[in-house]
């Protein structure tokens, strides 16, 4: 973990609020558990995840959706299929408890999004580059609309012999700051919602109400749709991507813990396989640091 230590902050064990990581979390810092602070999956259940499931893979990642109760990403019905939605929905419930342990103001109202196991090494996967983990980017539209709240992801690295390795080039503040201008986000005009929008969320909601719990996840915002070009100026510039003075490599070892604000830290997934990933979507109303949160620096690149 040498390596990128100046964006990592070591979090020890201990139960209790820890309002100092939600100040890291919200300053774009990663915070790093050395061993897991959320109990695990049996090993017989993560022994089958790892085995099977990418065998039977039809997606990006294996995900259970709470707002439906669905898994999504498995081949057919069968075993393999119940085992991993109650491997996942048994993992997501602990990592949301500790969650409301240790950060209970940032949690306040916050969305529950998926709980993933992403079965597939990520280096040379071949994927297009705005599906490519391989390239670094800020997330951007990660669970529907977010409307300037926050993503924040809590990942363990379920591999029992493989480092997790992320490459980094910076924070939002950072990052925007050197390459906003080229990337087409600044001023950027309203970010509020206007009445197309408005609608089309309205409509969405409905949907959901009345038996398709998902429609949600297709709603969108001007501010979530800046973000969404960042992310693909990002992804799409070789020269973004290239090493340079800004450029860090950070490692994760088998059964450690991070987490980190995804809209926040400038992050790839450079390799390893075998990770739980839980998303949340969390209110910018609760944060202490709001100055700091994408939406307000776009705004303020608007005048």
């Amino acid at each position: 973990m040498t390596p990128g230590r100046d964006l990592v902050t070591e979090a020890g064990p201990g139960a209790g609020p820890r309002p100092d990581l939600a100040d890291a979390l919200e300053r774009g810092e990663i915070v790093f558990f050395p061993a897991c602070p959320v109990e695990l999956p049996p090993d017989r259940a993560l022994e089958r995840l790892r085995e099977e499931l990418p065998r039977q893979l039809r997606a990006k990642n294996v995900s259970y959706h709470p707002e439906s109760g669905r898994l999504r990403g498995v081949k057919g019905p069968g075993g393999l299929r119940d085992a991993a939605l109650a491997t996942l929905t048994a993992h997501g419930a602990r990592v949301r408890a500790f969650l409301r342990e240790t950060l209970p103001t940032l949690t306040r109202g916050w969305t529950v999004g998926t709980t993933s196991f992403r079965p597939i090494q990520e280096r040379g996967r071949g994927l297009s580059a705005h599906a490519s983990n391989e390239r670094i980017h800020f997330d951007a539209g990660a669970y529907g609309a977010t409307d300037g709240d926050r993503i924040l992801r809590f990942f363990v690295n379920v591999n029992p012999d493989e480092e997790r390795v992320w490459s980094t080039r910076g924070t939002f503040p950072d990052v925007f700051a050197r390459c906003g201008a080229e990337a087409g986000v600044t001023g950027g005009g309203s970010l509020q919602r206007g009445p197309v929008d408005r609608l089309r969320g309205r409509l969405l909601r409905a949907i959901a109400k009345v038996g398709l719990a998902e429609a949600v996840l297709a709603d969108a915002s001007p501010y979530d749709r800046l973000m969404r070009r960042f992310h693909n100026y990002m992804k799409d510039t070789p020269s973004f991507q290239e090493r340079d003075e800004t450029w860090r490599e950070i490692r994760f070892p088998p059964f450690s813990a991070w987490m980190a604000l995804t809209d926040m830290v400038s992050h790839a997934s450079v390799s390893g396989q075998h990770a739980l990933v839980d998303t949340f979507i969390v209110r910018l109303a609760a944060c202490r640091h709001p100055d700091l949160a994408p939406i307000n620096i776009l705004r303020g690149s608007s005048g």
